[in-house]
């Protein structure tokens, strides 16, 4: 069960259309504030916390630093909402925080970065087996491996850093993903025959498909361990 703790006046903005907030393996916490929702937070230990940079009686900088400068409570992300961003760009610096979104929130960017957190570990993603062929717009390639945010692909195909490719593959639940990818990182062959193999990360990934890919990748980690 994933929790998540967010400020009313945000969860008010994503009520108004449907979102993946409302499956049931995702409880959500509603607070008033900042300083409510680091009191929740001591007792709940939540995966993600979306709060305001300003907000009556704790500012988001004073949450985030005795969040990360607490060891028990550390391990959470965070996403701090500011009407301004370039004018607060300074008080960011000081948040340690994951993701800072505008003020009022656009909401597929919002719902895109709250899955993304929610289940992708901290700075590193979550990656799970994927042994599937996928169909790359003038050539076929392997998946090795997927997470939330790219796949591990073989091909015989040459491809350079930075190339961009449009990928149509199958789930093993027969959910068609078609995406579009660019080529981030490009690992050496250990013998000449060895096919291409190519780290791709994913380009402006729908909600839809963020959502069936990230509930694939965690079902599947929670089964290996």
């Amino acid at each position: 069960m994933k929790k998540v703790i967010i400020a009313e006046d945000i969860k008010s903005i994503l009520e108004k259309e449907l979102s993946f907030l409302d499956r049931a393996e995702i409880r959500t916490f509603t607070v008033s504030a900042n300083e409510p929702a680091l009191a929740l937070h001591r007792t709940e230990k939540a995966d993600l916390i979306i709060v305001n940079l300003d907000s009556p009686e704790m500012s988001g900088e004073m949450l985030c630093s005795l969040i990360r400068d607490n060891k028990e409570l550390c391990k959470v992300s965070i996403i701090i909402v500011s009407s301004n961003i370039e004018s607060d760009a300074k008080r960011f610096l000081q948040c340690r925080a994951n993701a800072f979104i505008t003020s009022p929130p656009d909401n597929p960017i919002l719902l895109q970065k709250i899955h993304q957190l929610l289940y992708v570990a901290p700075r590193k993603p979550l990656r799970v087996p994927l042994i599937i062929k996928i169909h790359v717009v003038t050539f076929i390639a392997y998946v090795e491996n997927i997470s939330v945010s790219g796949m591990l692909l073989h091909s015989e195909a040459l491809l350079f850093e930075g190339d961009t490719i449009t990928c149509s593959f199958y789930l093993p639940d027969s959910t068609h993903i078609t995406i579009n990818a660019a080529v981030i990182r490009i690992h050496e062959k250990e013998t000449e025959h060895d096919t291409n193999c190519y780290g791709v990360k994913f380009i402006d990934l729908s909600i839809d498909f963020s959502s069936a890919i990230g509930a694939f990748v965690e079902k599947e980690y929670r089964h290996s361990i």
